[in-house]
């Protein structure tokens, strides 16, 4: 295996897909760097790759003595291993062989206080460390991911030369990276960021089944509205590949792969996570907890099946035909108000994670600018659409925005479309098809924007059967009554 003539830039450990192509990444920005796997063949096969794809200077070390002594000093490593002990097994393996003023770099989806405690046991031995959200998949991290680090600002100006080079470029607004800041901060921003993909997911796919089970849009009706919503406001990642998926013919039998998809999703955790902290911190986030629900719903498919037979029996299903057969759909008109649906929940999806990140950001005295977190992930990530533009100028106009729903331009795009949603959310309550996240967003919008909420006669239960007491709208204090005794006279 050739070794470099000079020491190397910098190194990365764990190359399963995303650390390989991170690495290939990095050496074809101009980097030679170091690679090193506890799986011998996984180094092997990337320094293949870094030939085959431009020989690129990537260099392959089976001992972890002598892959950390191949890198220049201050040594700067990443890792891309799986979150939890695997990396705390890593670091004990690395820092071995690491000297006084070394950083390691935690490229994966590691819960934040994890980072924090790790961040503190480093710096006792002298060593500087980074939690770094990468998002972007297999794609973004070959060709241009975004990148959230967080943590030793010393760190950061070790590496900020490769990020900004490694990272997603945007015309107009440069590359996808930005020191983050403090502690665990890059990780909890990449948390959120998968929170937000979860509630975008949904939203897209709730628009999907409307269409199709309302509308009866085909698969290549759908590809068309998909490709023509990524021409204009909706245009983004996630729609422009809902678009390719629908235009993708089964291999194996006849008809559409979507199709033949179990309908099952699968999950890694963030998005449980934003849920969780989202309740710690007394943070409004339903339509990020409902596309989470969705996902609990869709693992119990045996449950469903036997449900479906128990409410088809008991003529469900006919009761909601009969209730439609007379009412054809316009199915424009539908496409349209979809369109508009998702977008005003899109708004709401963000606007919550937004507020998650500012709440968290307040308690931990981070100084999170969400303006500048909106301007990084407009490329390389998953969630990038060129509506996040919109959100960092709503930011630039008004850091402390309290919500992005009150941003004026943001305001008057939901009243414009608001009509349109509902139609959507009604429509798809009367055929008996859940739309959770849009009906979520929707609640969601109508709540925030009401002066007064039935909350008051809530605080007079709570009052009422546990003396907690409650405040007045015309006096200052607290007040208690007892309630049950006045009642108790008024029924003598």
């Amino acid at each position: 295996m050739a070794q470099p003539t000079n020491l190397t830039r910098i190194g990365l450990a764990g190359l399963a897909v995303m650390g390989q192509n991170l690495a290939l990444n990095i050496a074809e920005k101009g980097f030679p760097i170091s690679v090193y796997n506890r799986t011998t063949s996984k180094v092997d096969e990337t320094v293949e790759r870094a030939e085959k794809e431009g020989k690129l200077p990537v260099y392959g070390y089976h001992d972890p003595k002598s892959f950390v002594q191949s890198i220049q000093k201050p040594r700067v490593i990443i890792m891309l291993v799986k979150a939890g002990a695997p990396v705390d097994q890593t670091i004990k393996t690395l820092s071995a062989y690491l000297e006084k003023g070394d950083c390691i770099i935690d490229g994966g989806n590691e819960w934040y206080e994890n980072t924090e405690r790790r961040e503190k046991a480093m710096s006792e031995l002298g060593l500087l460390y980074l939690g770094m959200g990468v998002s972007g998949g297999e794609e973004g991290a070959r060709y241009g991911p975004s990148l959230m680090p967080g943590g030793s600002f010393e760190a950061y100006k070790n590496i900020e030369d490769i990020l900004l080079k490694v990272a997603a470029q945007v015309p107009d607004s440069g590359p996808c990276v930005t020191y983050i800041g403090q502690g665990g901060s890059g990780n909890f921003v990449k948390m959120v960021h998968n929170g937000i993909e979860y509630g975008d997911m949904q939203l897209i796919a709730e628009a999907y089944d409307v269409l199709k089970t309302i509308g009866k849009l085909s698969n290549e009706e759908l590809q068309s509205v998909f490709s023509e919503w990524n021409k204009g406001e909706l245009l983004s990642f996630l729609i422009e590949i809902t678009a390719d998926i629908f235009g993708i013919k089964d291999d194996k039998r006849e008809g559409y792969l979507v199709d033949k998809v179990l309908d099952k999703t699968g999950m890694k955790g963030t998005g449980k996570w934003t849920v969780q902290q989202a309740a710690e911190l007394s943070i409004a986030a339903p339509t990020i907890e409902a596309s989470l629900d969705a996902r609990f719903l869709s693992g119990l498919k045996e449950e469903r099946v036997e449900a479906a037979k128990v409410f088809k029996s008991s003529g469900l299903d006919s009761i909601l035909n009969d209730q439609h057969q007379h009412q054809p759909v316009d199915k424009k008109k539908l496409v349209d108000d979809v369109r508009k649906a998702l977008y005003a929940a899109k708004i709401c999806s963000y606007a919550q994670g937004m507020n998650l990140i500012r709440a968290k950001s307040i308690e931990k005295g981070w100084d999170l600018k969400l303006g500048e977190l909106a301007r990084i992930w407009k490329g390389g990530c998953i969630i990038r659409a060129i509506f996040l533009d919109r959100i960092k100028k709503a930011y630039d106009r008004n850091p402390n925005l309290a919500n992005l729903l009150v941003d004026p331009e943001f305001a008057k795009e939901i009243v414009d479309r608001q009509s349109g949603w509902r139609r959507v959310v009604c429509l798809a309550v009367n055929y008996g098809i859940s739309t959770p996240g849009m009906a979520a967003s929707l609640a969601y919008f109508d709540t925030y924007r009401r002066e007064s909420v039935p909350a008051n006669l809530v605080q007079a239960q709570r009052d009422y059967f546990g003396a907690h007491t409650y405040e007045r709208i015309d006096m200052e204090g607290s007040f208690h009554t007892e309630w049950f005794k006045i009642a108790k006279q008024s029924r003598v």
